[in-house]
């Protein structure tokens, strides 16, 4: 199935809080659901678990900085008079923005007025492809979606701190060395390891992958073949893998046949 809509290509139900992770565009694709889902009218509250740049945080009309004080009424009014704001806890030396804390997140999730919550949980540094660290990725209780991102343009790149953020910890996951190339089969591990790029998710939350810049890979089948791969394993109960490109607007959905399907 193709759709140049995001709504589509993720099945997002009336209301949904989203964990985005892994790398390869997480924040760039947080901000154009969020863009997408205001031009149908919903409301829609953006944030991080971890960091972003403050340039980036202000892709959105309003940036709130709690710095400490989190008043709830007082949020609510802000979402319903621009309808998306951005929510972080204060800002850094490093131009930065220091995430909320999950269980805040999990708050707002449950008392404001809003209909979508997407979070960025997870960082990458900028790399297509990354492992996680012990405390990440850092996931909210209440999500309902974990989407685990990876950038197509490092398939069949030689594995290179450059193209893989955390690379010790991609190789234990991955059994790839430095200097190796990252075929289809070990990228794919990522996504069913238990050390992956699902770690820590709630056991109810439905679990996809997003395949982004399929623009930057000249094969789109090589993009299948690793769709497949995630898609065949039992273990990860990834229940669809999209394969995407942002710049291009275009996404192709794959679904699972054994692992969780969406209603």
């Amino acid at each position: 199935m193709d759709t140049q809509s995001l709504i589509e290509a993720l099945d997002l139900g009336t209301r949904e809080h989203i964990a985005f992770v892994g790398g390869g565009g997480k924040t760039s694709l947080m901000f154009a659901l969020a863009e997408e889902l205001l031009g149908r009218n919903r409301i829609v509250l953006t944030s991080t678990t971890t960091k972003v740049s403050y340039k980036e945080a202000q892709l959105a009309p309003l940036v709130v900085l709690l710095a400490g004080s989190v008043r709830i009424k007082e949020l609510g009014e802000k979402l319903k008079s621009e309808r998306h704001v951005f929510v972080s806890e204060r800002l850094l030396d490093s131009g930065k923005v220091q995430g909320i804390d999950p269980s805040l997140a999990d708050t707002f999730y449950r008392e404001l007025p809003l209909d979508y919550l997407l979070v960025e949980a997870d960082g990458s540094a900028g790399h297509p492809v990354k492992a996680p660290a012990l405390h990440e990725p850092v996931i909210p209780e209440s999500v309902t979606i974990v989407l685990a991102l990876l950038g197509l343009e490092a398939l069949g790149r030689t594995f290179t701190p450059e193209t893989v953020f955390r690379p010790e910890l991609a190789a234990k996951i991955t059994g790839l060395k430095l200097g190796e190339e990252l075929a289809a089969s070990a990228l794919a591990k990522l996504f069913s390891h238990p050390q992956g790029l699902f770690k820590g998710s709630p056991a109810s939350a439905k679990k996809m992958a997003f395949l982004n810049k399929l623009d930057l890979l000249p094969e789109e089948s090589r993009a299948t073949d690793l769709a497949d791969l995630i898609l065949a394993d039992p273990k990860n109960e990834v229940s669809q893998a999209i394969i995407g490109s942002l710049k291009k607007r275009s996404y192709l959905i794959k679904r699972s046949s054994h692992g969780r399907h969406l209603s």
